[in-house]
C-alpha cells in the first residue's frame, strides 16, 4: 500500500524546533465493483463454476475444432458402441459418436441460455424500468399486464407457444423469453420504486434531467447488481427448459445436435446402452450446478453489507 509521509513540527519554550516524520497510510478509494470481483475470487466455489462456464463456452466456440468427428457422421455397424479409444464416449442408436455431438451441443444449449437471457433483460427493463419509475396508473396497468403472464405456468406456455410457431433454434429462444421476463420486471419495478426516492434522484429531477436520462444513467446503475444475479440464475433455468423441450420432440429439429435431444434418443435405450444418458446428464448437471454457484457468488459479492 502506498504511504505519506506527514511532518510535523513541535517547538518547546526555549528549545529549538524538532521536525518528526510520521508515517501515515494513503487512503485508497476502490470502486463497488472492484471490492465486488475481489470477494467473488475468494469466493472458490464461485470460481470454480466461471472456471467451467468459461471451458465449456470455449468447447462451444471451438466445436469444430475440438469434435473427433463431425456430429452427424455415421458409423456403420457401431450403434450403441460402448466407449472405446475409437469413440471415447461411446455412440447413439444410429452409430453417431457421443462425445461429437456433446460438444457440438454445447452451442444450442448456451446459445439458448445466452441469447434468452438477452430477450429477457430487454423486456424484463423495459417494463419494470417504465412501471416503476413512472408509478401510478402506469405501473398499475404494466403490473396487471405481467400478472397475466405470471399466471399461466411456464413449461406449459413454452410448450404451447413452441407448438403453435414451430419448432427451431430461434422460436426457441422468442417461446423462453417471452415467458420468462415477469421475475426481472418485477425485480426491476422494486428496486426503481425505492430508487426514485433517494435524494439523488430529486437533485436530477430538480435540475430538469428528463426521464429516460434519470432511468439510464442513475436508477439502472444502482439497481445493476440484483438484475445481473436474477440473471445468472435465469441462465440455468433457460438450459433446462430447452433440454425439457427437446426430450418431448418440441426442440431443435434432428439432426442437430443439443443435450436434451440426446438425453431423448438415449432414453429409449437406457438399459442396454446406458452412455447415451448418462455422459449428457451429466454435462446438463455440471454446467446448471455452475451457473447456480456463480450466482451464488455474485450475489455475495454484490451485497453491500457483505464487507468480508
Amino acid at each position: 500500500m502506498a504511504t505519506r509521509i506527514a511532518s510535523t513540527t513541535i517547538v518547546a519554550p526555549g528549545q529549538p524546533s524538532l521536525v518528526t516524520s510520521v508515517s501515515v497510510p494513503k487512503r485508497t478509494s476502490r470502486g463497488l465493483w472492484r471490492d465486488a470481483w475481489r470477494r467473488l475470487l475468494r469466493n472458490k466455489l464461485a470460481v470454480a463454476g466461471m472456471a467451467f462456464i468459461l471451458f465449456m463456452v470455449a468447447v462451444a466456440i471451438f466445436a469444430d475444432v475440438l469434435a473427433p468427428y463431425d456430429p452427424n457422421r455415421l458409423f456403420p455397424g457401431a450403434s450403441y458402441a460402448r466407449p472405446s479409444s475409437a469413440h471415447l464416449l461411446g455412440t447413439d442408436d444410429v452409430g453417431r459418436d457421443v462425445l461429437s455431438r456433446l460438444i457440438h451441443g454445447a452451442r444450442v444449449s448456451l446459445s439458448v441460455a445466452i441469447f434468452v437471457q438477452m430477450l429477457i433483460l430487454v423486456i424484463g427493463l423495459f417494463i419494470g424500468g417504465v412501471a416503476g419509475f413512472f408509478g401510478g396508473r402506469i405501473d398499475n396497468w404494466l403490473m396487471r399486464f405481467t400478472d397475466v403472464f405470471y399466471a399461466f405456468p411456464d413449461l406449459l406456455f413454452v410448450i404451447i407457444i413452441t407448438a403453435a410457431i414451430g419448432a427451431s433454434v430461434f422460436n426457441i429462444f422468442l417461446a423462453i423469453g417471452l415467458v420468462n421476463w415477469t421475475d426481472l420486471a418485477r425485480l426491476v419495478r422494486g428496486q426503481l420504486l425505492t430508487l426514485r426516492e433517494r435524494d439523488f434522484i430529486t437533485s436530477a429531477r430538480s435540475l430538469g434531467a428528463p426521464a429516460p436520462r434519470i432511468i439510464v444513467n442513475h436508477l439502472l446503475p444502482n439497481a445493476a447488481g440484483p438484475i445481473i444475479i436474477r440473471l445468472t440464475y435465469g441462465v440455468p433455468q433457460a438450459i433446462f427448459t430447452e433440454a425439457v423441450l427437446s426430450f418431448i420432440g418440441l426442440g431443435v429439429r434432428p439432426p442437430t445436435a443439443s443435450w436434451g435431444s440426446m438425453i431423448e434418443r438415449g432414453n429409449q435405450a437406457i438399459f442396454s446402452a446406458p452412455h447415451m444418458v448418462i455422459f449428457p446428464a451429466i454435462t446438463i448437471a455440471l454446467t446448471m450446478l455452475a451457473f447456480n454457484f456463480l450466482g451464488d457468488g455474485m450475489r455475495d459479492a454484490l451485497d453491500p453489507q457483505n464487507t468480508r
